[in-house]
């Protein structure tokens, strides 16, 4: 079926198009806001060509598509004849606080992990080409590959900024500027020298910060400038307003940023990162069978987003991070899984697909193994959550880090070359193995071939 005739039964089930008030994607799925969940058909979105499953929770509605959603996603835009993340009018039903907060994290995150996946590889391969001395560290091409690396996570601030500004309804180009205040060289430099702690802006203390690569600052710079920028235009004649609310706005949003959301989002980063660091500290096998218990559920419901901002501060604090080797052994886990229920299957077509889901899930992309295979199946789905902790586990207490963000599939082990390489190797393995023996001798095959 065509992505065209798909996204027209979409939005049919869904509800039709008044009943969208808003949609974004990630990198596997559709997700939506509704004004009216119950109007959800969701046998028949499940029954329709290249959906691997749906997922109802914290006032979001999501529709596994796979690595093909970002055509399913352009098409379903056309169609609605709408730009991206328009919301349509307000709706009368409150978020939670949680379910918001999802809501923010997911959507500001799923725009631009096509960039932090893409440079997050290339940084991986060259720490391993790096390690394996077959690039110069000293080397020109290694500058300039370094640069194409980490240009997205020294500018992250601009890429969370334009991405928060959709999810805030505010103008786009007015959070690059905040941003820019957060990135502007006067004040990083101060912040790296370390000669001074804080300017003076009318009397009141501005904290210098180095910002670059930090996520909670600008997320909570962004939403402030939808007030303030929404406040400004309210009391702002009609006539002046194409010219003085940018300009008021600007005024007062930057030294709010710089004063009050920066420091403030900067404190609650390295707060969340310390207390990843105390978990650590106390138990590594607490630190693991958390992380491992928790990361297969959590990416079933869509909510394994609210974890990367937490990884990205550890670099931003510490150059390094403990949590993405762990949701690496996920990965492994669920791909191990999923292996052992493909050698169950009988059918050409279901082993085919099988197969493909967990070649996808050793590539860093779990959605298909999970909703296409292992959540049909609780033995197969317990399995893997097993494997995930004792991975997870092995590699906490083993102390494995990584000194750069990548997705985590099995291509990431060039980043591990170095003191850990041999852990990561054992520790895929193990995570894989047992993911599959698990499933393999708990699950029978008549459990598999007769769904």
């Amino acid at each position: 079926m065509s992505d065209t005739k798909n996204v027209k039964h979409i939005i049919e089930y869904v509800g039709g198009e008044h009943n969208i008030k808003k949609v974004w994607h990630c990198m596997t799925r559709l997700r939506f806001d509704l004004h009216d969940f119950s109007k959800i058909k969701r046998e028949d979105i499940k029954d329709l060509d290249g959906v691997m499953g749906d997922q109802l929770t914290n006032d979001q509605y999501q529709i596994v598509i796979g690595t093909h959603v970002q055509k399913v996603h352009e098409a379903l835009i056309n169609e609605l004849e709408i730009e991206e993340n328009i919301q349509s009018q307000p709706s009368s039903k409150k978020k939670g606080f949680f379910g918001a907060l999802l809501d923010v994290v997911s959507g500001v995150f799923g725009p631009i992990v096509p960039a932090i996946a893409g440079a997050g590889m290339i940084k991986g391969i060259l720490a391993g080409l790096i390690a394996l001395e077959v690039l110069n560290a000293e080397s020109d091409a290694v500058i300039i590959l370094d640069l194409v690396a980490s240009a997205v996570f020294y500018f992250l601030p601009f890429f969370l900024a334009a991405s928060a500004a959709n999810i805030f309804k505010t103008n786009q180009y007015l959070a690059l500027a905040v941003a820019g205040g957060f990135m502007y060289p006067s004040l990083l430099d101060a912040a790296k020298l370390g000669e001074i702690s804080q300017f003076t802006f009318i009397g009141l203390p501005v904290p210098v910060i180095n910002y670059s690569a930090t996520v909670i600052p600008i997320i909570l710079s962004v939403w402030a400038l939808s007030y303030i920028q929404k406040y400004v235009d309210k009391f702002m004649p009609s006539v002046l307003r194409t010219v003085f609310t940018p300009t008021l706005t600007l005024f007062i949003a930057i030294p709010f940023a710089l004063i009050a959301t920066g420091p403030l989002g900067a404190y609650v980063g390295s707060l969340l990162a310390s207390f990843i660091e105390m978990l650590f500290n106390l138990s590594p096998i607490l630190a693991g069978s958390v992380v491992g218990g928790i990361r297969p559920i959590a990416i079933v419901f869509g909510m394994h987003h609210a974890m990367t901002p937490i990884a990205l501060q550890n670099f931003a604090d510490n150059g390094f991070d403990m949590l993405m080797p762990m949701f690496f052994m996920t990965n492994m886990a669920i791909a191990g899984a999923t292996f052992a229920v493909f050698f169950k299957a009988k059918g050409k077509k279901e082993k085919s697909v099988i197969l493909s889901a967990g070649i996808s899930a050793l590539l860093g992309i779990t959605e298909p193994a999970l909703f296409g295979v292992l959540i049909k199946y609780r033995k197969a789905f317990i399995a893997c959550t097993v494997a995930s902790i004792i991975g997870a586990t092995f590699f906490a207490i083993l102390g494995v880090r990584i000194y750069g963000y990548i997705l985590s599939s099995i291509v990431s082990l060039v980043a591990y070359v170095g003191p850990y390489f041999w852990y990561a190797i054992i520790g895929v393995l193990l995570t894989l193995t047992i993911g599959f023996v698990i499933t393999f001798f708990t699950l029978k095959s008549r459990e598999v071939n007769s769904k």
